[in-house]
């Protein structure tokens, strides 16, 4: 699908960290990110994001729910196979959010450049890749435009500000059907987590930061 492939190529797979974790591994330090309310960011306000450490103290992630109303059809209008995609496009953040992405259940790495994100789950970045799975697993992913990176150290100190809750990575919140109110659930869960740690979080080792 040539559109696509366009649309989707200018993705991560140009950027050096697109192959930081292409490993079929299982990647250690995945994590829910919780907005504190105290972010006020448009991009970033209420959001519940699933990121991922890379080298160098770098991270990636996408916002998991910000669903578009848009669905991939009304994007590839001439691509008969993203008809079959059920659920709506995703904001997945401000990065390259002209490209879309797609993160897929799946038992091994998708193709060149793709991420692991946690065990079966991954984030497919170069267009080849995210036409491969539309036309052959469409509703095993959850398609994004745009995706969130940190620069080295910037999550932590982020965390440090009190800016992101950070709680264990869970997969099903990227499927979840109804994002709804999750923020919310997951706010009040990430609160009662850090009154119960005396009000401090220790997030070096989950943010891969020893």
């Amino acid at each position: 699908m040539r559109a696509l492939a366009v649309f989707a190529g200018i993705g991560l797979a140009c950027m050096p960290l697109a192959s930081a974790r292409s490993q079929e591994s299982d990647p250690a330090g995945a994590v829910t990110l919780v907005a504190a309310p105290r972010l006020i960011d448009p991009d970033y306000r209420a959001t519940v994001l699933l990121a991922v450490p890379l080298d160098n103290n770098r991270h990636v992630g996408v916002i998991v729910n910000r669903p578009t109303g848009r669905s991939l059809a009304s994007l590839f209008p001439e691509h008969a196979p993203s008809k079959l995609v059920r659920d709506p496009v995703y904001f997945g953040g401000p990065m390259l959010r002209q490209a879309v992405f797609a993160v897929v259940h799946i038992d091994h790495t998708p193709g060149p450049g793709s991420i692991q994100l946690m065990k079966d789950l991954f984030l497919a970045t170069q267009g080849k890749v995210v036409d491969h799975i539309i036309e052959e697993t469409p509703n095993q992913a959850r398609y994004y435009v745009g995706y969130v990176a940190w620069r080295p150290g910037e999550l932590r100190q982020e965390v440090d500000r009190g800016l992101w809750y950070v709680l264990d990575a869970d997969p099903d919140l990227v499927f979840r059907k109804d994002p709804e109110g999750l923020w919310e659930e997951l706010l009040s869960r990430a609160r009662a987590v850090t009154a119960g740690a005396g009000g401090r979080v220790h997030t070096a080792a989950a943010l891969g930061l020893r």
